[in-house]
């Protein structure tokens, strides 16, 4: 039977049990468990691997299950929103394997397959320790002979380099260095000589102390020529575009914790505080986090289904994905922290202490696969494209019918169509103006209320006043100005308005016989996540707030249902 992406969230959160049943092996008390001894989760990952959750990282050309990348995003907002370290330490082996399956051989990619099915770890080998995210000055190298490559030097802050069985190791295979100078080599750590490698010790991280972040050190070890991941040379090449893959899915990691925030918020607000000044509405900080999430979720669904449909567009779509989702589940966390007070702090005095061990663990997400401005960089140095396609309005109108209308049959995932570089845009931001049009439209007929007519006008000055300033930018290859990132930070934000509104146009009539009906009608999700972003492109507007209590109920109706606090209707194995 085929399941939509909710809907197969759903009945992998129902395998795994209620959370609040410490009997249970995913269980929030065991979780705070294993964080307090700082130890691997390994009872639990094998639980995932026993329902099947490791099939979804591998092709379904390679007899796995990963079809839909929409499917495995909404699996790892399952996960994550139980436990982000248990969601990290698990989806580290679709990171190693992702080469493999963009560029590998197709031999070597049958024989990953099938060890990922029976429960092999693959990792992902990067960074090394005096380097960071400069990947072009790594320094582990090998000698090459005609059958084998001898491998030297150390890879350090990698997930599950020591449980691993297999390591993804991108390497200096030219001395001089330079964009063609690295490849990538899948190495087999059970076929290594006694004494050629040794795993370094864990690093103690003040959020997921369970996970194995640590590194791998090389002495002469001998692999073979056929562990080589596609063309020599071409490993950056290869690892860039596979980022694109990584960055697009840690929108949903970041949103199930941001669920998991707000639910434990929301209980606590009920539990400790009562509704607002005695009536009926729930706070206001937590009907604005309902809003934030709301928007990262259009997001994060933008960005899983771009892998399908608009894949040359990619290297912005994940970036923006990268850039707006962690920042803004950070910023949520942070927000309902101030809120709720020390209490929701206190370590195993409130559920576990759940609360201080996710806001934690979330801060890890804004330097998973390359941090904040690495992004932000990745889009000022396509700024020039940007601003042409939105001169131009470029929009690929197939792709994104196919990303924005969630009922849509996803075209099947081509990695080949993979670019460095966006040539032409985002189809996204550069619909955005007509879509507005099509939404002031809808305010005449009395469709939906005037404040989204006035938030259309303001956006659309927003964007075209943005794509100006991002086409005067002169390009540099160092000291980057900080009104460049402050342009991209805005763009993101951009992005996240487009994918909303989007979403809202495309899947409104859909919506309205559904159990979420009530969020769609009158533009209501749509009003307060456009009032939310506009408050941050262009602050200091005053802005009337009664949106956010309609959204109230909303929120208190999914939290007593147990639902997923979503667009879309996802009930949850979880008592209230």
């Amino acid at each position: 039977m085929k399941y939509l992406p909710h809907e197969l969230a759903a009945l992998f959160d129902r395998k795994l049990g209620d959370p609040h049943d410490p009997l249970q092996a995913f269980s929030y008390a065991r979780c705070a468990d294993l964080d307090e001894r700082e130890e691997f989760p390994t009872e639990i990952c094998r639980a995932l691997d026993e329902l099947g959750l490791a099939r979804y990282y591998v092709p379904t050309a390679h007899g796995g299950a990963l079809e839909s990348y929409e499917d495995l995003a909404a699996l790892l907002r399952t996960v994550a929103r139980r436990d982000l370290t248990v969601a990290i330490a698990h989806v580290s082996t679709f990171l190693g394997a992702a080469s493999v399956w963009l560029a590998g051989a197709p031999e070597q990619a049958a024989a990953l397959a099938a060890e990922i099915r029976d429960g092999s770890v693959v990792s992902l080998a990067l960074t090394e320790q005096q380097h960071g995210s400069d990947l072009l000055a790594n320094e582990l190298a090998t000698v090459e002979g005609e059958t084998w490559y001898r491998v030297n030097g150390e890879k350090w802050l990698i997930g599950n380099a020591s449980r691993g069985q297999f390591v993804c190791v991108l390497a200096r295979t030219d001395p001089a260095g330079g964009p063609r100078g690295f490849s990538l080599l899948l190495v087999d750590k059970r076929r290594l000589a006694p004494g050629s490698f040794r795993c370094l010790p864990a690093v103690r991280t003040v959020g997921i102390r369970g996970a194995d972040i640590s590194g791998i050190a090389f002495t002469d070890a001998e692999v073979p020529a056929t562990a080589v991941v596609g063309e020599p040379g071409r490993g950056l090449e290869t690892v860039l575009k596979i980022l694109q893959l990584t960055r697009s899915l840690c929108g949903p990691l970041s949103l199930g914790t941001g669920d998991h925030a707000l639910r434990l918020a929301v209980r606590y607000s009920l539990d400790h505080l009562g509704p607002a000044d005695g009536g009926a509405t729930a706070p206001r900080p937590l009907t604005e986090a309902y809003t934030d999430l709301l928007v990262a979720e259009a997001v994060t669904l933008a960005g899983a289904r771009s892998i399908h449909a608009l894949t040359g567009e990619l290297s912005v779509v994940s970036a923006a994905v990268k850039c707006f989702v962690p920042h803004a589940v950070e910023e949520l966390i942070a927000s309902l922290g101030a809120a709720l007070g020390a209490g929701v702090f206190l370590s195993r005095s409130y559920l576990h202490g759940a609360f201080q061990k996710l806001e934690r663990d979330h801060h890890i997400m804004s330097i998973f696969d390359g941090n904040t401005f690495v992004n932000l960089n990745g889009l000022i140095n396509q700024f020039a494209p940007l601003a042409r396609g939105h001169r131009r309005r470029t929009v690929d109108e197939d792709g994104l019918a196919a990303v924005v209308d969630l009922a849509a049959e996803l075209p099947p995932a081509r990695g080949e169509s993979l670019e460095l570089l966006s040539r032409t845009g985002s189809s996204l931001v550069q619909s955005l103006p007509s879509a507005l049009a099509e939404l002031a439209e809808l305010v005449t007929l009395g469709v939906v209320p005037p404040a989204l007519g006035r938030y259309a006008e303001e956006l659309l000055d927003t964007t075209e006043e943005l794509h100006a300033a991002m086409a005067d930018h002169r390009p540099s290859a160092r000291d980057v100005p900080p009104e460049a990132f402050e342009l991209a930070r805005r763009w993101t934000q951009v992005f996240a308005a487009a994918a909303c509104v989007q979403l809202w146009l495309r899947n409104r009539e859909a919506a309205a016989g559904s159990p979420t009906a009530a969020l769609w009608a009158d533009g209501l999700w749509l009003e307060a996540g456009l009032a939310r972003l506009l408050a941050r492109l262009r602050p200091g507007a005053v802005r009337d707030g009664e949106v956010f209590d309609r959204l109230s109920d909303r929120l208190l109706d999914q939290y007593r249902d147990g639902e997923l606090f979503s667009l879309l209707h996802c009930r949850m194995e979880e008592t209230v």
